[in-house]
């Protein structure tokens, strides 16, 4: 029905990213069963979880950009997606590490955190993960209210500068890769700079002519 149509535009959206973030997943699995991961195989499954997940969330914080910048609004409906599988991917970046790379014991994994301190700025990025996740609901929106949930979400920038860093760290000889990813990020950080610097000086517009206006 043409009704249905214009209530729903872009329904095959948000499906059509979902099924796609499952390709790398299902890639990553058949490497596995097949012996494909290398002579280190959990290393090469936490190297691609890793970079997957700092991939799902670079693309969740292009979304406002490209809304500033080329005046999309479809990436907006999929933002939140995209943040969900950047938490369920660097989740389970860490639980391969807990589980299956340290066998669960809590004990070595502290030690890691506090010794190590790239896996100490990796855990800060996943902590920090969880309460976004937490509120990415309708219902943590109205429990925080907007400005604070609005505030809270910002974190989203910090964790993205720490996965970069993160990555940075943990690659040992050639750090291309990382500066790559740290070069988007900014690139991706300058609109929303612009466009607070832009807000900033419109309040301020705003309050002059409000000054002037009841003299």
């Amino acid at each position: 029905m043409p009704g249905s149509k214009k209530s729903r535009p872009l329904a095959w959206l948000k499906p059509a990213v979902l099924v796609g973030s499952f390709v790398p997943f299902i890639v990553l699995a058949g490497r596995a069963v097949t012996g494909g991961l290398g002579a280190n195989p959990i290393e090469t499954a936490l190297n691609q979880l890793g970079l997957l997940g700092l991939i799902f969330l670079l693309a969740s914080l292009a979304c406002t950009p490209f809304k500033l910048v080329l005046g999309w609004n479809w990436p907006l409906r999929v933002r939140k997606l995209l943040g969900l599988l950047g938490f369920f991917t660097v989740l389970a970046h860490f639980l391969v590490y807990l589980v299956l790379d340290q066998g669960l014991a809590l004990g070595a994994v502290f030690a890691d955190v506090f010794e190590r301190p790239f896996i100490l700025v990796g855990f800060s990025a996943f902590v920090l993960l969880i309460p976004l996740a937490a509120t990415s609901t309708r219902s943590g929106l109205k429990k925080l209210g907007f400005k604070r949930w609005k505030w809270l979400h910002r974190l989203a920038y910090v964790i993205a500068v720490l996965g970069v860093v993160h990555f940075y760290m943990r690659v040992k000889a050639d750090t291309t890769e990382p500066l790559v990813y740290g070069a988007v990020l900014v690139a991706l950080l300058l609109p929303r700079v612009v466009d607070a610097l832009r807000e900033r000086e419109r309040a301020r517009q705003r309050r002059l002519f409000d000054v002037g206006a009841s003299d």
